[in-house]
């Protein structure tokens, strides 16, 4: 998988999508950090997410964002997305490549687990997720990971690591330092009480 190695943010979206956020996502992709936008929306019906998915795709496009689809492989297939992500929950990646493709971007959810992490890596995942590396307000944490994981992780493959949970502007470079390739945020860009998106992405330098 080719990728941009001066763009290090893997942005998921929010839960729910306002009409302000398609501006908001305009403002954070123009900063040129971002390399994926991963469309995370659990609660919304298909038709929805596919009008939502349309919208946000082209905006992608515009700033060279892979687009990636969280769960649903038959709608990243329905929208042409770049790609999707898989948790161990999903469908396998073997079957998602039939579905989409075999040029399209998987990435697969390895939580703190190095033998899932392998396992992923021998099917030949384009990117593997490691965490929770922090606590998070987004998702509530299950697995918690640690810097000598992905010390561990980084010994075994050139995969690359996306790192996530709970990632801010104050702990994201001991991820980087220690060899993470992309760091999965959220909530530190559409949650942040005190910073709008722009500012927010703005103090990952």
């Amino acid at each position: 998988m080719r990728f941009n190695k001066k763009r290090f943010i893997y942005i998921i979206s929010p839960l729910k999508i306002k009409k302000s956020f398609f501006y908001d996502l305009i403002d954070v992709l123009k900063q040129k950090k971002v390399n994926f936008f991963q469309l995370r929306l659990k609660k919304e019906s298909f038709k929805k997410k596919f009008t939502i998915g349309k919208k946000i795709k082209r905006i992608c496009k515009k700033f060279d964002v892979k687009f990636l689809i969280n769960d649903d492989v038959y709608l990243a297939k329905k929208l042409n997305a770049d790609g999707c992500h898989l948790g161990q929950k999903d469908i396998s990646i073997f079957e998602a490549r039939k579905i989409i493709g075999k040029k399209k971007i998987i990435g697969i959810t390895c939580h703190n687990s190095i033998r899932l992490a392998k396992i992923s890596i021998k099917n030949k995942a384009d990117y593997i997720a490691l965490g929770a590396f922090n606590s998070s307000k987004t998702k509530r944490i299950k697995y918690k990971a640690s810097i000598n994981l992905l010390k561990k992780t980084r010994k075994i493959t050139k995969t690359p690591i996306v790192a996530i949970g709970g990632i801010n502007s104050d702990n994201y470079k001991k991820l980087l330092l220690n060899k993470a390739n992309f760091l999965a945020i959220s909530g530190y860009i559409w949650n942040n009480k005190k910073l709008k998106p722009l500012e927010a992405i703005k103090n990952f330098k």
